[in-house]
């Protein structure tokens, strides 16, 4: 049978329907049907030598524009009629937005649970470092005391600077505003016990678990993540390492050692900043307010900083190699576990803080 142009006659309220009704054969017969003028009860697929999924579509729009019922045809092309209109939906480019209060419901929602999943993986990555701690413990060679001392330079060394130069602007600020507000009630000299007590008691380990976390906290999550993309950690495991051992617990240990040490050097920066502006704003020389911190600060300022130092530097440390370790994917991943090490560790710090105040106040130390 040679091939005819798509064409069609309407008789009787029946539209028959001749030739090839592919894409190719159609020709002007689109633009025919849509200027058809009476709507057709019929459409006769007897004469059709050959349709495809163009063709079929516009039979299908006569059954759906004009309710037309198809007469002869095959079975295949009936079928294939059947298909194209079974996809005949209307489309959303938008989904519906739900009310405003569902979504921030959802959201916060979300945030929780998300929030529940990272502090139940927290959970997890402590009890595998207690595990690597314990086979460190019963196999002594496995210690990497250069990886630590390696780290304890990068966390504890090169961050005196930054530190120092922060704690000791802190310490004047302290000194100003609280002169500025004391002097209301001619009380300047107890501008020393605030600056003691809360250089010593507060402000001294918190800001610098604070730069600790942005510092190294982040370095931690960028190191591991890069080599988690890199499949380093994979290759560990592979020749028989544990990344445990070889990559976390060097720079978990490391931070518990540095923490304090860097805690006392911040500490004993802001006395001297605070000291200064005491000395040219208010005239009280550094042999007197020295001798009058040791008056006003008691030891247990200094203890309750120090004690605070080691468990703030093991919650940054985890928190860094935890978020490395999560990394997966591509590069743009490493970015947001960086920035989710940084505030995790500094959200964790603060409560861990608010828990000490609560815990000291209890135990007498205020």
């Amino acid at each position: 049978m040679s091939p005819h142009p798509a064409d069609f006659s309407e008789q009787d309220r029946t539209l028959r329907l001749t030739g090839q009704w592919t894409l190719a054969q159609l020709g002007t017969v689109p633009n025919r049907l849509e200027a058809l003028d009476s709507s057709p009860e019929r459409v006769d697929l007897s004469d059709v030598q050959r349709i495809d999924t163009v063709g079929a579509w516009l039979v299908h729009r006569l059954q759906r524009d004009h309710g037309a019922a198809l007469e002869g045809g095959d079975e295949k092309a009936r079928e294939l009629i059947e298909k194209v209109g079974g996809v005949d939906k209307p489309f959303q480019s938008q989904p519906d937005q739900p009310p405003s209060f569902q979504r921030v419901l959802a959201q916060v929602g979300a945030a929780t649970i998300s929030a529940g999943r990272t502090l139940l993986g927290l959970l997890e990555f402590f009890g595998a470092t207690m595990v690597a701690v314990w086979e460190v413990i019963l196999a002594p060679r496995r210690f990497r005391g250069n990886a630590v001392i390696r780290q304890i330079e990068v966390v504890g060394i090169d961050a005196l600077g930054i530190i120092g130069l922060m704690s000791f602007l802190i310490g004047i600020v302290i000194a100003q505003q609280g002169a500025v507000q004391l002097r209301q009630f001619g009380a300047e000299v107890f501008t020393v016990n605030l600056i003691g007590r809360l250089t010593m008691r507060e402000l001294g380990v918190l800001m610098t678990a604070i730069m600790v976390a942005g510092r190294s906290g982040s370095a931690f999550a960028a190191q591991i993540g890069s080599m988690r993309l890199a499949e380093e950690v994979d290759a560990m495991r592979t020749i028989g390492l544990s990344p445990m051992q070889a990559l976390v617990l060097p720079r978990v240990i490391a931070t518990l050692i540095a923490m304090p040490l860097l805690t006392f050097y911040a500490m004993l920066v802001a006395l001297v900043g605070g000291g200064l502006l005491c000395w040219l704003q208010l005239g009280i020389p550094p042999v007197t307010f020295v001798a009058r911190i040791r008056e006003v600060v008691p030891m247990t300022d200094l203890w309750g900083g120090l004690l605070k130092a080691p468990v703030f530097g093991m919650i940054i440390a985890m928190a860094g190699c935890f978020q490395g370790m999560q990394v997966e994917g591509n590069a743009e991943e490493v970015g947001l576990r960086t920035t989710a090490a940084v505030v995790q560790s500094i959200f964790l710090v603060i409560v861990l803080d608010a828990f000490f105040a609560i815990f000291y106040t209890a135990i007498g130390w205020i």
